[in-house]
């Protein structure tokens, strides 16, 4: 058997032993990188951690810690009433309005991952207030940062049309972008529909008390889950007296701000969209002192400007700025930021670190290009792109959307040059198959929501990501070989 092969066969084992087992699957996949690394790819520690996720860490550490204390000190839930307000109450806009934030910030420029570590914790505090499924909302912001991702003037889009150039091959840049923006688009309606979206529409306009946090108990139109979204077992985290009690991973708000109770009481408005089994009783609305704009608040949205500003105009990087930022807020308002740092959500920057530790030891192993080449001499055209879009769409879930495109349009040439496959086509297919999937948890975007949602059973919400992105890992890429490859564009 060769060690390529003994690689993928020792990552099912860590799956099937982190689902069956609950052990955590960063730790197991650590665990995999030390026995796989110096025992079959005779590499020593440094080799091992070549492969670990420095920048990732940083940023999830870095964004969960500054909107940790965003939450604490009432920041988020002013931003999700004024949000309610901008949209007139329609709460069914909101997720529309974060995939067109999303979108727009990477049209202009933004790295997707930076937008997203700007908008998922609005957007999940939003969701966790109003009863709005967080795998509704959260899809709705990966996907809207991969929707723009691919314009002329987007990394992404620099990048793929780089690559196509350096490779001598038919390209168009309006079609790439096109692709993408319309297949991020169709899955977000989807999803949408599926979870709970049409309900949320149904729901109306809320009221200002409504919005404002006086959210009644449920009504009977509330979202229910969509397929995939499970429904929670009896172990699911259960309110206290008067205020639903989080997970123990989740944050935990300081004492009078609003996320201390009344502010995610919405959040049970939908029963199972939020991962409770218990509906949230009603609460009073809030005092004028705590929906208005305080100092402290007032610096967190400066910060939080200044973390837009820092990440899309000067090019800093979003963990550093998000850590310094937060570290300033800290010292200022100590009684707001005490818990700030235990509220981090270390397990899952374990997960994901541990996951791309690992795949980084398949990548210094050669195993990835070992499939790829493996595909790339099937000597049917057509199979062979499928198959190569599965491959990206696989990898991505898991690596550097970018860099696998990278790696597999150049294992398309000499198909691609001898016209027996539209270029264009075969080169947008690839593009969206290998980032519609950053939905998934071990995706940067995937790490980002799961980390920025409050309140929910992470465990939990990790599956149904999971759960999700092996959907859209299954179904995408034969849709974008059905749609761009098989007519023949370009």
């Amino acid at each position: 058997m060769s060690p390529e092969l003994i690689s993928i066969l020792v990552l099912i084992v860590v799956f099937v032993i982190a689902t069956t087992r609950s052990v955590n699957m960063g730790a197991l996949a650590f665990a995999a990188a030390f026995a796989v690394g110096g025992l079959i790819a005779d590499l020593d520690a440094d080799g091992v951690f070549a492969g670990f996720p420095g920048d990732l860490f940083v940023v999830l550490v870095g964004v969960t810690y500054l909107f940790a204390i965003a939450r604490a000190n009432g920041t988020t839930d002013w931003l999700v009433h004024a949000a309610v307000r901008l949209v007139r109450g329609r709460v069914a806009l909101i997720p529309w309005v974060m995939f067109a934030l999303t979108g727009a910030l990477t049209a202009i420029g933004a790295v997707s991952p930076a937008a997203v570590a700007i908008v998922a914790p609005i957007a999940l505090s939003f969701a966790a207030r109003y009863g709005i499924s967080p795998l509704l909302m959260g899809a709705m912001v990966v996907h809207g940062a991969q929707a723009g991702g691919f314009s002329p003037i987007s990394i992404y889009g620099s990048i793929v049309n780089g690559i196509v150039e350096r490779e001598k091959l038919p390209g168009n840049e309006v079609v790439l972008f096109l692709a993408s923006l319309a297949a991020n688009l169709v899955i977000a309606a989807v999803v949408f529909v599926l979870c709970g979206g049409l309900k949320l529409w149904a729901r109306g306009a809320v009221a200002e008390s409504d919005s404002a946090g006086d959210d009644p108990a449920p009504a009977a139109d509330s979202p229910t889950p969509a397929a995939g979204n499970p429904t929670p077992a009896a172990d699911s985290p259960a309110p206290a007296a008067a205020n639903p009690t989080p997970d123990a991973d989740s944050p935990a708000p300081a004492a009078g701000s609003r996320a201390a109770g009344a502010a995610r009481v919405g959040a049970a408005a939908s029963g199972t969209a939020q991962l409770r089994t218990h509906p949230a009783p009603a609460t009073p609305t809030p005092s004028p002192e705590e929906t208005r704009l305080t100092p402290a608040r007032t610096a967190t949205l400066t910060s939080l400007l200044a973390l837009v500003v820092a990440v899309l105009v000067f090019d800093l990087d979003a963990g550093l700025t998000a850590i310094t930022l937060a570290v300033i807020l800290s010292t200022a308002w100590p009684e707001d930021s005490r818990k700030a740092t235990g509220q981090i959500a270390w397990p899952t920057v374990l997960l994901i670190c541990g996951v791309l530790t690992y795949v980084g030891v398949l990548d210094e192993m050669g195993t990835i290009t070992w499939a790829g080449e493996g595909v790339g001499g099937i000597g049917v055209p057509l199979l062979a792109a499928v198959l190569l879009c599965y491959i990206g769409a696989l990898v991505s879930a898991f690596a550097s959307s970018v860099g696998i495109m990278g790696a597999l349009i150049p294992l398309a040439v000499p198909f691609l040059e001898r016209g027996e496959i539209g270029a264009i086509g075969m080169v947008a297919a690839l593009a969206v198959s290998a980032t519609v999937v950053d939905v998934s948890p071990f995706s940067t975007n995937g790490a980002l929501v799961l980390a920025a949602a409050p309140d929910v059973d992470r465990e939990r919400f990790f599956r149904q990501l999971m759960v999700y992105g092996g959907i859209v890992v299954a179904v995408v890429p034969a849709a974008a070989w059905l749609v761009l490859v098989v007519p023949g564009w370009g």
